[in-house]
């Protein structure tokens, strides 16, 4: 049997804070932590290029945070402080289960992490590591996801895959509607006219501009990962 080739050689995947949820109300879950780590190995281990991008929404919500009153700016980077957690908790996970991986800041912290340097996350990609990318753009009034785009934009990526806990892009929310209709493909215009909460808008026209098709998948589902970067029909693609 021929051997299925990968259909990304380099991807970036966001994933929200709540991936290490688990089966808590707030914080991290080492099981949680380790499921989303085997499923970074199993793409890992076919040679493909990962960079991730973390959330912080099991930590701290800044936006959440300044709409109850705190400064947006100062919100914002206990965000981002909140994401290095995370990022850090996933590195400890990679490297229990033997995948080498950098964690990369966009605040200067040089006691636990790297700052972000575009040329160094390259190489540290073409080297075989994982590159786990922290503190969003580190300024305030951007989100993760802006972050995510961002980052697959200048470390020249295949895809943008974001991680959700639905099986693609819908109409409408499925976890409220059963008739939710869900999209196989969309271009980017069509996301537009029927407003569909694919990213948040910065995130989404940066895409959009520069040609950076998305797949927004299930990371829930076990191997879901894999079979993405193998290219089965899984999801929901936005491209040009």
């Amino acid at each position: 049997m021929d051997k299925i080739e990968p259909q990304y050689k380099r991807v970036l995947l966001k994933i929200g804070g709540e991936s290490l949820l688990g089966n808590r109300q707030y914080g991290i879950s080492h099981e949680a932590t380790l499921d989303v780590a085997e499923q970074i190995k199993e793409v890992h281990k076919m040679k493909v290029g990962v960079a991730v991008v973390i959330g912080a929404g099991n930590i701290f919500r800044g936006l959440s945070a300044a709409q109850a009153g705190m400064d947006r700016a100062t919100a914002d980077y206990m965000g981002m402080l909140a994401t290095v957690m995370n990022s850090l908790a996933l590195q400890d996970a990679l490297e229990k289960i033997e995948v080498p991986t950098r964690v990369m800041t966009a605040v200067t912290m040089q006691q636990v992490a790297e700052p972000f340097i575009r040329r160094r996350a390259i190489r540290h990609m073409e080297k075989g590591r994982v590159v786990v990318l922290g503190a969003g753009t580190g300024s305030p009034f951007f989100t993760t996801d802006t972050s995510a785009a961002l980052r697959a934009l200048e470390l020249g990526v295949d895809i943008l895959l974001k991680a959700t806990k639905v099986d693609g892009v819908y109409d409408k929310d499925p976890t409220k509607y059963p008739d939710a209709k869900k999209y196989d493909r969309l271009s980017y215009q069509e996301a537009i006219v029927k407003n569909l909460r694919v990213m948040d808008g910065e995130a989404f026209v940066m895409c959009r501009d520069n040609k950076m098709p998305m797949l927004v998948f299930n990371l829930f589902k076990k191997g879901n990962l894999k079979r993405v970067i193998l290219g089965e029909k899984i999801g929901t693609l936005v491209s040009k």
